[in-house]
């Protein structure tokens, strides 16, 4: 088999060769820690296990046709939710694309796989751009450790690791660099545009970091290149262009991303305060963890050449300054509030607020290539290098962050790199040499991917991989399947805040950064329960919101030990079943309703009936003392035992609402139900209690400082709710086609009224050609007539927005194209492997080669 011409050249053996070295380097760290997939510790932290694997699993579905809904709307999460935004934010990635040769139930080992190869993907990126930044002839090997630093920085191996969609980012920075290099040298427009598109494309948020990060290295070059002023404008002119063609391109999905996020629920909002500087010198070094400073380590050999840049005197003087300067600039705006939230979209992240983090460390490896690229360094140069990392060294001393594995990898990094430079100098040690700096950034590498590893089992939440709980979990919900009849729940025993994409089903629960705040709002009203500050809903449980949502089967698990569930539980997998209305029910086309403070009163309005006995209760504290009041509506309540007392009629079903309760509560001798409630950012769900009637005593065991309603116990009549739901099937659609673009029910005869449909009324949906209405937040629309349908259809908003931008881009990029295959020749174009020297007393005249114009 021929090989690619690519992979036959020197440059693309480089990049081949720090791709391998890269992902094999983050599969060593992993093994040391006994992680997932190389031993029994799972490395499904926070939202990796939490979202993005079960996001993954749906496109899984979606590659093999297997998903309820399609591209634009997802029918298994949150009853009915947008997709494209989920898309666009997580798997819109062309390496995403890899899960698709996997096994369903390996979906942790292909999320994995897609990890290590954006891994090397960065590394390779970096390498070309490093070769094409200045070529360094007979020095590749340098830029394979270089490009293997950059891919293994801190902020990659500890933070991008399980936030993949990240380290699109990482892949993009060197793309758009090296798209700005063909933009100041006038080549391959047309590629240059694709590239920002790509990184665009893949993951907006770090594409729009590594932009920022590209456009300050070119304005670096155009300060250091031999030209006239008009040339540099014209340069600049190009790259705005470029970017602008790029970005229009990826308009169709940037657009309802962006929309998605303005009708998302709000999340948490953090004030910036900038980490301490021991912190940050300490992240520069090996085996640190910290979640609120900046994740910079890049290995000693990056970092000593960077450092030996400022006294390298065979760079020029210039050259010296002003990227010494760039790197110190970028460094200082990551500790300043107006330029943190310039990185930041103006939005200062919920979680770590150094995710620019990397752009850092890009720079930090241009910057060690230009010291290696114009010649090694000398005794001086590395000196001066070494005084650098002492310093910084000396600065981390005091940090906390500091561990025993530190400052000995630190140290034996520091002589491994600075001899293999000195063998660098003497041609016939170059083999020594290599060997020497990438072991040394390898071990350093590896040391800190396994110690991350074990910090964030430590301090984050954790998941299982599928196994045998998620297998038996799927195996119900298939074997009750009855879409779009009925919905199948996967239960409110949850392994994860996504079942319902991970093992199947059309559950309620739902976590993503564009949960939307019509669903979030009118799951409050019905008494669901939430983490992630209303991010994250779990599943209503309930036979009033089953019957409302026409949840007509619900898987029941034992409780999942990686949730937190400590105490042993032994109850098997169960399947229960419930008549229930169709999809889309009738109600009469009344005055409108709004939802009140209480969940049941809330349910029933949804409802059309009055199914529930709302008591007035009394709490005491174990003494018999009164709780206090935590205003109008609620008990106060600490740490210790209580007695709520309420009184429902015989036959009762007994619920019990406590949003803001950490604790346990137990009806008589039944089973003692756990809630977890800790507002804002944690609240209890709404749970059934156990069965009776009279006089009867809620016991609570509270842990935390809370509120308990005085409203908190609701006595359900299942008689009545048999009656309503008998009387919404009566009335409901006689049949209901779903797609993955809309529903359309047909109605008995003579239906008038609204018709309502069991899916949240978000953004994007119309009926009959019209925006749809909205029933207590629910899709509606008012019908009538012998055949009366509910047609309705799902556009996500700034799609036809979206898509009109990237028409019109698209134009503008075959204009360019055609307009520079006319011009033909472009005389004095720059080759891409020899660009422009620095100006100074030692800068040597670029190579200028005249060849044919080419847009790739």
């Amino acid at each position: 088999m021929r090989k690619l011409p690519i992979i036959r050249s020197p440059r693309g053996r480089a990049a081949a060769l720090a791709a391998v070295l890269a992902a094999l380097t983050v599969c060593a760290g992993d093994a040391v820690a006994r992680s997932y997939p190389f031993g029994p510790h799972t490395r499904s932290v926070n939202d990796l296990g939490n979202q993005f694997v079960p996001f993954h699993a749906r496109l899984w579905d979606l590659l093999h046709g297997r998903a309820d809904g399609g591209l634009l709307l997802n029918w298994q999460s949150g009853f009915g939710t947008g997709f494209l935004p989920d898309f666009g934010t997580y798997l819109s990635s062309p390496f995403a694309l890899l899960v698709g040769v996997f096994p369903r139930d390996r979906i942790d080992l292909a999320v994995y796989a897609v990890t290590l190869v954006k891994t090397g993907a960065a590394a390779a990126s970096m390498t070309w751009l490093l070769t094409a930044l200045r070529r360094g002839r007979g020095k590749e090997w340098a830029a394979v450790v270089l490009g293997g630093s950059y891919a293994l920085c801190g902020w990659s191996v500890i933070e991008a690791v399980y936030n993949p969609m990240w380290l699109d980012g990482l892949i993009a920075f060197p793309l758009l660099c090296l798209a700005a290099e063909w933009a100041r040298t006038g080549r391959r427009p047309v590629l240059g545009a694709l590239l920002v598109t790509l990184a665009w494309v893949s993951n907006f948020y770090t594409a729009y970091m590594a932009t920022l990060g590209a456009a300050l290295v070119l304005v670096v070059r155009l300060v250091l290149e031999d030209g006239t002023r008009r040339e540099r404008v014209r340069g600049l002119g190009r790259a705005a262009r470029t970017v602008l063609l790029g970005v229009g391109l990826a308009a169709p999905v940037l657009v309802p991303v962006y929309l998605g996020t303005r009708h998302a629920y709000p999340g948490w909002t953090r004030a910036f305060a900038p980490a301490a500087w021991d912190d940050v010198a300490a992240r520069l070094l090996p085996a640190t963890y910290g979640f609120f400073s900046p994740a910079l380590f890049l290995g000693t050999g990056a970092l000593l050449l960077a450092g030996a840049l400022a006294f390298h005197r065979a760079v020029p003087r210039t050259e010296r300054l002003v990227w010494a300067g760039l790197v110190a600039g970028v460094a200082l705006s990551l500790q300043w509030g107006p330029t943190h939230l310039l990185w930041h979209a103006f939005a200062t992240p919920n979680g770590s607020p150094y995710r620019q983090t990397f752009v850092l460390s890009g720079l930090l490896v241009v910057a060690a290539w230009m010291s290696v690229a114009s010649g090694w360094p000398d005794g001086r140069a590395l000196l001066g290098g070494a005084g650098v990392l002492v310093l910084i060294a000396a600065g981390a001393a005091s940090s906390a962050l500091v561990t025993a594995w530190t400052f000995p990898l630190f140290a034996a990094g520091l002589v491994a790199v600075a001899g293999a430079l000195v063998l660098a100098r003497r041609g016939r040690y170059a083999v020594l040499a290599a060997l020497l700096l990438v072991g040394a950034q390898a071990g350093q590498a590896a040391a800190t991917t396994a110690y991350a590893d074990r910090q964030r089992l430590g301090r984050l939440d954790d998941y299982a991989p599928w196994g045998e709980r998620q297998s038996l979990q799927a195996a119900a919900v298939a074997g009750a399947d009855g879409w779009p009849r009925y919905r199948t729940d996967p239960g409110l025993e949850q392994s994860t805040a996504n079942d319902p994409l991970l093992t199947g089903g059309q559950g309620g629960a739902y976590y993503s950064s564009h949960t939307p705040d019509v669903l979030t709002r009118t799951f409050l009203a019905l008494g669901a329960g939430w983490t992630s500050n209303g991010r994250a809903l779990h599943d209503l449980d309930g036979p009033v919101t089953d019957a409302v949502f026409s949840v007509g089967a619900r898987v029941h698990m034992p409780r999942d030990p990686h949730q937190g569930w400590n105490r042993p539980d032994a109850r098997p997998v169960t399947v229960t079943r419930a008549e229930v209305p169709p999809l889309v029910t009738v109600r009469a086309a009344d005055k409108p309703v709004r939802y009140g403070r209480s969940p049941f009163r809330n349910q029933e309005k949804l409802l059309g009936a009055s199914v529930y006995t709302v008591p007035s209760t009394t709490l005491r504290a174990a003494d018999g003392s009164g709780a206090a009041d935590a205003g109008a509506y609620d008990y106060a309540v600490r740490p210790g035992t209580y007695t709520l007392r309420a009184v429902c009629p015989a036959g009762s079903e007994v619920y019990l609402w406590a949003p803001d309760l950490f604790g346990r509560a137990r009806l008589g001798s039944s089973e003692e139900a756990d809630f977890r409630g800790e507002l804002p950012g944690r609240r209890a769900e709404l749970r059934k209690l156990g069965d009776g009637g009279g006089v009867l005593d809620v016991s609570l065991r509270v842990a935390r400082p809370g509120t308990v309603p005085h409203g908190a116990v609701g006595c359900l009549d299942r008689d009545r709710l048999a009656d309503a739901v008998a009387g919404l099937k009566r009335t409901g659609a006689t049949r209901v086609t779903v797609t993955g673009s809309g529903v359309r029910a047909e109605l008995p005869p003579g239906t008038r009224g609204l018709a309502v449909l069991a899916a949240p009324r978000i953004a994007g949906w119309s009926c009959g050609g019209r925006p749809a209405g909205s029933y207590l937040g629910l899709v509606a629309a008012p019908v009538s007539g012998d055949r009366p349908v509910l047609d309705c259809a799902y556009r996500p908003p700034g799609l036809r927005a979206g898509g009109l931008a990237g028409g019109v881009a698209l134009l503008g990029l075959v204009a360019v194209g055609v307009a520079g295959r006319r011009r033909g020749a472009a005389p004095g174009t720059r080759d891409d492997t020899e660009t422009s020297s620095p100006r100074g007393g030692a800068a040597r005249r670029s190579r200028v080669r005249s060849q044919p114009w080419s847009p790739f």
